[in-house]
This record gives C-alpha cells, structure tokens and sequence, in this order.
C-alpha cells in the first residue's frame, strides 16, 4: 500500500489503524503516514473517553440524553482527518489535533 493509502486506512477505526500501523512497519517509515497514525490514534483515545463520560452521564442523569450528541463530533473530526490524509496534507484534526502532534513516541521515525 502507498503512504495516502495507509493514512486513510489509519482513520478507519482502530482495525484500520492496527492494519494500518503493521503495514507501516514493514516498510519505510514515512513522517506523514506516522502523523496521521498519531492524529487517528488521538481521536480513537478521545471517542473512547467520550463515549464512556456520556454513558456515565446519561446513566446518572438520564434527563442529559442530549449530550450523547457529542460522539458525532469525533466523527465529524475522522471524517475531516480522513479528507486530509487524501489531500496528503499534514494537517492537524480541528480542535483537538495539536495536542496529539508531538505523543506516541512509540511511532517515531528513529524508533
């Protein structure tokens, strides 16, 4: 697979970013498909925290159901990473993209 190949796949649940990281290995290490794994991988940890807090709210407050809403945001942000890597930009996701640029050393190209 070629790197835009990779970093879209990345963006496609955390399947897609497993398959997406193996094949990386495997071959050179490339900074933009390792920028996009990172910026993926953000947004898998924060729809994870996301899903869990709003589930944890509603079932405390059930009169709060409206705030389940938000887990379409994370989607909104994978859809926008998603357009990105096909640019083959490497720009962060929106609002919560910057804080993921420099985590994840484990993916760094001199690992």
């Amino acid at each position: 697979m070629d790197k835009k190949t990779l970093a879209i796949i990345s963006y496609i649940t955390i399947i897609g970013w497993v398959i997406a990281y193996f094949q990386y290995k495997d071959k050179e290490r490339d900074p933009f498909v390792i920028y996009h794994l990172k910026q993926s991988l953000g947004l898998a940890i924060i729809g994870l925290l996301l899903g869990v807090a709003t589930s944890v709210v509603i079932s405390i407050i059930p009169a709060l159901s409206v705030v389940a809403y938000a887990n379409l945001a994370v989607m909104v942000l994978w859809i926008l990473g998603i357009l990105t890597a096909a640019k083959e930009q490497k720009k962060p996701v929106p609002v919560i993209g910057a804080m993921f640029e420099n985590q994840f050393a484990f993916l760094n190209v001199n690992a």
